[in-house]
Order: C-alpha cells, then sequence, then structure tokens
C-alpha cells in the first residue's frame, strides 16, 4: 500500500485567517520595486539532503518584464538556482550548521546591475512518534495494486473510494515549501523506488509551483497561490524504480486554490454620466454604475453591493436618486428636479463585496454625474409691451427694429429658440421677422418696398414662441405678444416716364425739325415739389433731340428705315429725366418709333458677276433683284435691256421668269470670250415706282460640252473676285517687305559685330593682359631725352599704318595736320607762356586734338629738362588770397581743381 501523508487540515482555516489579516492591514497593494520581495527566504528540511533535491523558491521582482536576470549561489558546490528561482542541492549532504546560511545573486546581464538575498534553513523539529503516526494515517495515499493474470498481462485493481482534492489557500505566507501531502507505494519495502509529479504547476508552465521529494516522496508548494491566476491545478503522481520502470499506475492529484478577499471592487470607469429630464416623476431611471471583483464570485469575497455615500448638491431635498445595491441601477425618489435651478448632481457611489459587510468587505468609490436636461417648461416672454422703428421708402432688406424676448430654458435648444410670427397690422405682406441664432432676438425686416405716398406708419402685432411646445402640466401660456409701430420716411424717388416704352409710328425720311412727340416723365414725390429736367441719354444715329423743359422731341436729321440702326423697323432711343431733389435722382424712358417704308430705294441686279459660254446652248444667266424696301415697295419687279447702246439688245435678251427673277441669254450665236458689262434695268412695284439701271458684269468664256469654262484664266477672270485678287497682291507685297527687312537686319547684325570684335586695336587691348614695361636704367640724370616727342606725340604711331575700318570712332581721326608752333632746341626760359599760349590756340582749333576717351601715352621728361620751373609764370606767393570761384564757370573738366582752391577755408 501507498498512501500521502500531509499537513493537519485543522492549520487551514488559520491560514486563511492570517492571511486576511495581512491584507487587511496592507490596505492595498504596494508599489513595484525591482529586486527581491523578501529580506530573508526560510526553508525547514530533514536532516539528509538529497543530490538534485528542491529546497525552497526564491522571487526576484521584474517590474518592467525585460530584465533577463542570472542567477548565483554563495555556495555553488552546495546549492544550485535555475532561472525560474528554485534552489537546488548540488551534492547530498547532512543537513548541519555550517550549511544553515548562504546567500542568492541576481544579476542583470545587460545593466550588469546586482541585487542579494539571504537564505536560512533549518531542521525540522522532531515530533512524537504518536504524532507521525496520526500524521500518515491522515494523509496518506496509496497506489491501488496491480494483480497478475495467467496470461501475464497486469489488471488494475478497482478503488473503492476516490482521492478528495486538497484544498490549498491562496496568498499563503511560508515558510516554503510547504509540505502538502506524502506520497507511498507499499512496494518500497522490496524495491527503491523515485517518486515525481506531472503537469501545470510541477514540469509544465507555470514550472516549479509544486516539487516532490523523489525519494521521500513529500509533495510540497514552493510559493504563495494566487487564485485570480489559476484556481485549480490537475497533477498526476508517479513511482518507478531506479532503472525508470513504472512500478504504479499514475494517480491524479487535484489542488484547489481556496479564494481569500485580497481584490477590492473596481468600478468599471471612476466617472459614471447619466441624464435625467427636469420635472421627471419619483422612480424615473436615470443610469446603471457596474463595478467587478476578481475574487470569486460564488463567495462572499465576489458578491458585491452598492449604495449612495453622498449627493451634491443637496437641494430641493438631500436624497433625491437611490440606488439598487444588487444591480447598480440610479432611479430617482424624490419630485423637484428643476434645471434652472440645478443643472447637475454629483454622487460618490461605492461598492463594497462580501455582500457590503462593513467590518470585513473591501470598498471602492466612483462618482456619477447626473445632468439634468431641459424641457420645454418656460415660454419666451417680450422684454417690452410696444417697440419702435422706422425705415425710408423703397428700401428692402433693411432692419426694422430688434425684438428681444428672455427665456429661462437651456440656451441654443429647441425650448428656448424663439420663432416670431406677424398676427396682425401688415395685410400685404411687406414685412417679416428673423430669429438671430446667437441672441434669440427678432429681426424685422422689410420685405417688400413701402411708398410713402401711400403709407406713412404700420402697427404690427407680433407674437413669440419656441420651436417646441410647452410640457404638459405647465401653467403658463404658450406665447407672449407685443406691438412694432414703424414710421415710413419720406425720401427723393426717382422720376419715371409713363408708359415706357413709349412707341409711335412715323414715316420714314421726315426732314430735320419735325416735332414727332412729347416725352415727360412723372414725379412721385407728391409732398416734395420739384423741377424735371430732360437729356438725352442714348441716341445711336443722333437723329433726335429733346426739349430740357417740356420733353417734346424733334428730329435733327432724316429719318431712314434702312439704317443699320433700325432693328425689324424700330428705332430705339432712351432720354433722361433728372429733378433738382436732394440728392438729386434720374429714371431712365425708351422712345420706340415704328418706321413706315417708302419706296425711297432703287433695285439693284443680283448677282453681279456671271459667266457665260460663247454659244447661247447649253446655259444662261439667272438673275434676281436686290430692294432694301419692303412690301409694297420691293417686288414684283420688271427686268428690261436698253435701248443704247445697240450692241446690248443686239447681243442679248432678257426673259421675265416670275416676279423676281429673270433669265438673261445670248441673243447671237456667237460672241467672243472676253468680260463684258450689260446694263440692265429694273423697275419695283412702288408707288410710284423706282428704276435703275443695273451692270452685270458677264465673262463669255469657251465652254466643254457639259457647259463649264475651260479658259485658262478663269480662276483670275471669273472664279476669283476684284477683292481676291487685290488680297493675294498685298500679301505678296508684305512678303516681299519682311525678306527685305530681314536681309537689312541681318547684314546690320554682322556689322555690329564686326565693330564689337575691332573696337581696339591688339595692341591697345590692355585687358587681362600682362604688359611688360622696360626697365628704367640706372636713373634720370644719366638719360637723353628727345623732347620733340613732347611737341608731336602723334608721330610715334603713324594713323597711316591702321586700315579702314579698324580705327576706334574715339581715337584721333585722319585729318590734314594742324601748324604747332615748333620750339627751338634751346629755348629761353622767358619764351614758354608764348609757346604754350600758341599751341593752346592752335589745339583748340585743331579737330584732332585730344582728348579721344581713350588711353593716352606720355613721355617722361625727366629731371634735367631745359623748360626750366613753371613757378615763374605769373605765381604770387599771396596765392591764399586769389578767388578762384572762377574755376567753376570753366566746365566739368576743372571741377577738380575748382574743388581743390575754390573750396574756402577747407
Amino acid at each position: 500500500m501507498c498512501r500521502i501523508v500531509g499537513a493537519p487540515r485543522t492549520l487551514l482555516p488559520l491560514l486563511a485567517a492570517l492571511l486576511q489579516a495581512s491584507v487587511e492591514a496592507s490596505g492595498g497593494i504596494a508599489l513595484c520595486k525591482t529586486g527581491f520581495p523578501e529580506d530573508v527566504y526560510s526553508a525547514v528540511l530533514s536532516q539528509d539532503v538529497h543530490e538534485g533535491q528542491p529546497l525552497l523558491n526564491v522571487k526576484f521582482s521584474n517590474c518592467n518584464g525585460k530584465r533577463k536576470v542570472q542567477y548565483e549561489s554563495s555556495e555553488p558546490a552546495d546549492f544550485k538556482v535555475d532561472e525560474d528561482g528554485m534552489v537546488y542541492a548540488v551534492r547530498s549532504f547532512p543537513l548541519s550548521s555550517e550549511h544553515a546560511k548562504f546567500l542568492i545573486y541576481a544579476q542583470d546581464k545587460e545593466t550588469q546591475e546586482k541585487w542579494q538575498v539571504a537564505v536560512k534553513l533549518s531542521l525540522k523539529p522532531n515530533l512524537p512518534e504518536d504524532s507521525v503516526k496520526e500524521s500518515q494515517e491522515i494523509e496518506e495515499i496509496v497506489f491501488p495494486r496491480q494483480l497478475m493474470k495467467h496470461n501475464g498481462h497486469l489488471q488494475r485493481q478497482k478503488r473503492d473510494w476516490v482521492i478528495p482534492p486538497i484544498n490549498l489557500p491562496e496568498n499563503s505566507r511560508g515558510p516554503f515549501p510547504q509540505e502538502l501531502v506524502r506520497i507511498r507505494s507499499d512496494r518500497d519495502k522490496n524495491l527503491s523506488l523515485r517518486y515525481s509529479v506531472t503537469g501545470p504547476g510541477a514540469d509544465q508552465p507555470p514550472t516549479g509551483i509544486f516539487i516532490i521529494n523523489p525519494i521521500s516522496g513529500q509533495l510540497s508548494v514552493t510559493k504563495p497561490l494566487d487564485r485570480e491566476l489559476i484556481a485549480r491545478f490537475h497533477l498526476r503522481a508517479h513511482a518507478v524504480d531506479i532503472n525508470g520502470n513504472q512500478v504504479e499506475n499514475p494517480i491524479d492529484i487535484v489542488i484547489n486554490v481556496i479564494d481569500m478577499n485580497d481584490n477590492r471592487p473596481e468600478f468599471l470607469h471612476q466617472v459614471w454620466n447619466g441624464t435625467v429630464p427636469e420635472g421627471s416623476k419619483p422612480g424615473t431611471y436615470v443610469m446603471t454604475v457596474t463595478a467587478i471583483d476578481d475574487d470569486d464570485p460564488n463567495t462572499l469575497n465576489g458578491m458585491l453591493r452598492y449604495r449612495i455615500l453622498s449627493q451634491a448638491p443637496s437641494t430641493p431635498s438631500p436624497n433625491m436618486f437611490t440606488i439598487n445595491n444588487e444591480t447598480g441601477d440610479i432611479i430617482t425618489v424624490a419630485a423637484g428636479l428643476d434645471r434652472e435651478k440645478v443643472q447637475q448632481y454629483m454622487l460618490i457611489i461605492q461598492a463594497t463585496d462580501t455582500e457590503g459587510s462593513p467590518t470585513y468587505g473591501l470598498s471602492n468609490t466612483a462618482t456619477a454625474v447626473i445632468t439634468v436636461t431641459d424641457v420645454n417648461d418656460n415660454p419666451p416672454e417680450f422684454t417690452a409691451m410696444s417697440f419702435y422703428g422706422e425705415v425710408p421708402e423703397n428700401r428692402v432688406d433693411v432692419i426694422v427694429a430688434n425684438l428681444t424676448v428672455t427665456d429661462k430654458d437651456q440656451p441654443h435648444t429647441p425650448a428656448w429658440n424663439a420663432v416670431y410670427r406677424i398676427s396682425g397690422g401688415d395685410p400685404t405682406g411687406r414685412f417679416a421677422i428673423q430669429t438671430d441664432p446667437n441672441s434669440n432676438d427678432g429681426l424685422v425686416t422689410v420685405v417688400k418696398p413701402i411708398d410713402f405716398e401711400t403709407n406713412r406708419m404700420f402697427v404690427l402685432t407680433v407674437a413669440a414662441e419656441n420651436q417646441v411646445p410647452l410640457a404638459k402640466g405647465i401653467q403658463h401660456p404658450p406665447q407672449s405678444t407685443a406691438t412694432v409701430s414703424v414710421t415710413v420716411i419720406d425720401v427723393n424717388e426717382n422720376p419715371y416716364f409713363a408708359p415706357n416704352p413709349k412707341i409711335i409710328r412715323q414715316e420714314e425720311g421726315l426732314h430735320a425739325g419735325t416735332m414727332l412727340t412729347t416725352f415727360t416723365a412723372q414725379d412721385p414725390d407728391r409732398y416734395m415739389p420739384q423741377n424735371i429736367r430732360y437729356t438725352k441719354l442714348s441716341d445711336p444715329a443722333n437723329w433726335l433731340k429733346i426739349d430740357p423743359v417740356n420733353g417734346q422731341i424733334t428730329t435733327i436729321a432724316v429719318l431712314d428705315r434702312e439704317s443699320p440702326n433700325v432693328k425689324n423697323n424700330i428705332y430705339n432711343a432712351t432720354f433722361l429725366a433728372s429733378d433738382n431733389g436732394i440728392p438729386p435722382m434720374s429714371g431712365t424712358g425708351t422712345l420706340q418709333i415704328y418706321l413706315l417704308d417708302i419706296n425711297d430705294n432703287a433695285p439693284q441686279v443680283l448677282p453681279q458677276e456671271a459667266e457665260t459660254c460663247e454659244t447661247p446652248d447649253p446655259n444662261s444667266i439667272n438673275i434676281t433683284a436686290l430692294d432694301y424696301d419692303i412690301d409694297p415697295n420691293a417686288g414684283p419687279f420688271a427686268f428690261d435691256l436698253p435701248l443704247s447702246p445697240v450692241t446690248i439688245k443686239r447681243n442679248w435678251t432678257i426673259t421675265r421668269l416670275n416676279g423676281d427673277f429673270a433669265q438673261l441669254n445670248l441673243k447671237i450665236k456667237f460672241l467672243e470670250a472676253g468680260i463684258y458689262e450689260v446694263p440692265i434695268i429694273i423697275t419695283d412695284s412702288g408707288n410710284p415706282p423706282k428704276s435703275n439701271i443695273s451692270i452685270l458684269r458677264v465673262k463669255v468664256c469657251q465652254c466643254d460640252s457639259n457647259g463649264d469654262c475651260t479658259d485658262v484664266d478663269r480662276i483670275v477672270g471669273a472664279g476669283l473676285g476684284t477683292g481676291a485678287i487685290i488680297a493675294i497682291l498685298l500679301c505678296i507685297i508684305i512678303l516681299l517687305i519682311l525678306v527685305l527687312m530681314f536681309v537689312v537686319w541681318m547684314k546690320r547684325r554682322d556689322k555690329e559685330r564686326q565693330a564689337k570684335q575691332l573696337l581696339i586695336d591688339p595692341e591697345d587691348d590692355v585687358r587681362d593682359n600682362i604688359l611688360k614695361y622696360d626697365e628704367e636704367g640706372g636713373g634720370e640724370e644719366d638719360q637723353d631725352y628727345d623732347l620733340s616727342q613732347l611737341q608731336q606725340p602723334d608721330t610715334v604711331e603713324p594713323d597711316a599704318i591702321k586700315p579702314v575700318g579698324i580705327r576706334r570712332l574715339d581715337e584721333r581721326p585722319i585729318h590734314a595736320e594742324p601748324q604747332y608752333p615748333v620750339r627751338s632746341a634751346a629755348p629761353h626760359p622767358g619764351d614758354i607762356g608764348d609757346f604754350i599760349n600758341e599751341g593752346l590756340k592752335a589745339a583748340d582749333n585743331d579737330p584732332t586734338a585730344p582728348p579721344y576717351d581713350s588711353l593716352l601715352v606720355f613721355d617722361y621728361e625727366g629731371s634735367g629738362s631745359t623748360a626750366g620751373s613753371l613757378s615763374s609764370l605769373n605765381s604770387s606767393s599771396s596765392g591764399g588770397e586769389q578767388d578762384y570761384d572762377y574755376l567753376n564757370d570753366w566746365g566739368p573738366r576743372f571741377k577738380k581743381l575748382a574743388d581743390m582752391y575754390g573750396g574756402g577755408d577747407d
């Protein structure tokens, strides 16, 4: 037989009570701190420690869950620590005082941060023999025997009892490992057995919670359990021999985690929002609040009860609401909800577990915000019984008066928004009232023009009510009324013509100076006597004039119905009537003259050009007449040929086809090809009739069998008219002019390019060049200078060597050399002034004299010049007293000298 021996069950209530007291004392869960939660871990062991025996489990708090911790023991020869914190014995040894205490280190693999905790081992006290026997008899689970049949197969013996589950309270504080039961097999008398357990919590995640001593079969728990994570563990116990052969069938061990009240109720929301209409009756549902408890809902630990702790404000009653203690439904219990007095209530709701026990239950609170919604229990009321306004006449879309109302309901809701209507005083619908969406005011607006001469004042009766009807049971009237007095202001109005337009009928051809009609305007301002004057505003053909005082319209030119300004026999003219009011106003009127036709236009032949063959057959020319008059002064027309010249009737004949068409044919058998002008007499049907001789240009040409012209010059002579030929010639002339202008432009551009390239001689070009100058020598005293270079500097480079076209415009032009005075080789110092004066006169008369805006080269005179000192030229020791202001009148060449000597003290 095999049995399991465990701790007495009388210990469980004591552990539960201790855990409950611990949770209540703590009042909640501490903040997470990385490291070992305990300073010292303790384990109670037997005298002999076996190799591989699990001793205890150390827990490391990894707050962020990202740390990778490696464990080490201060006694690595005796103890080792796995990654899950389980401490094992490395070798078998008897537990003594030297092994009673050691350290365990935890080091972060990335940051190398290190923590340590002490482990204290103690010997299990020797219990009295009777107690041991009693314990073994109470908690011993026996493996059922296996019977050997004659065929060699094993058959499991039926059990006559079921192994009860092991109940273990959560949050046990140890010490750990805590022994639960002992598994024994009656076959261990003959065999050396090894015990093991499998399942979640043992060798499956979460691993290491339950351990078993493989020799003694002691099943222990290594850490506190949490029912909210795992409420039940299902393990299987195994017994094998030293070779690993199964000697017993596995047995099932169920461990139930007993719930402790270690979780407070938690509301789903910390703030709950609800609404209730004002004026609601008691018992009206408002909202539902809900809290949850992670403890076992089938025990008192998870049974919640709700209650209202406080209500703010407490008016009109401190108990306006109540809550269902089981469901969390909030309802009204008192009447008197008035949004205009209290718009919002705030309730503090408490949820307590253990069925609301104030002694043992854990509680939590939340806030319920109840908003009292508005209903239409207050009608709008006018702030005054009478309103006043004024409006100028003939003005529309003008706000006349602003109607103000008060409404105690919530702004910008249908119960607050006012709707205005006019109930009297406006039979013609000239006013309307719109509501200002922001202020709720009524804006009385004119929608139809008002005439001061007809109505000088309006007294309107207006009413205001809400968009939605009043709530039931409200004793106030549903609407409010007031009167609006509107005064109409007289303004200067526009004069108007009547009728407008005015239509008259007149025959065309009236001579200038004929009075047609009188076109006058009327002034609607009966209470403002004013004078009206008339002017012409539009007269496209300039045929009319109007008297500025009486409005008589007279012709100033002959009226012509055929004018392009006449449309559909009607001529339109516009006139302006202006008064002398303040401000002056004006109005326009249109005079329409319907012109009656007279026979004043002679008919013309159409078309004016035609072609025919040299012989009468096979074609002829069909013609008609064009008359700008209308019936009865137009067709039918009479067509005839004149008597002279006689060749016309000899060569041609004309036949009338109908009242509008005639046919022209050759009378002779053959007519030489060419262009002929045939006069045709056309007479209309007017009274009296009007005749005209119209010329028809006929091209006679050679024709083929189909009657088509075959002449080479057909296109020029007949196919293209005179206008087309002129247009072609103009295009050709324009094209030739463009070609000529392009050639001239190309030549000019080539010349400019050549001039830019040869602007200066390559020898004179000093841009971006390195110029080399000869050395000056040992000094100026040992140099002999030719002063003749100063007399004629242009002899250095004769102009004749420069080819034509290369000379710059600013260079010295080529002219006859002037006669400059020649200074003697050994001049007297006294004649230097005469020499300079003569040279100056010669230079002033020399067109080739510099400057030329070019680089000028001067030779250096040297220190030994025979010219002597220039200080003898009218020099004065009192130069400071001389006036040099006249230098400013000598032009820009002397500006620098004038600045130097003419600046006064400077």
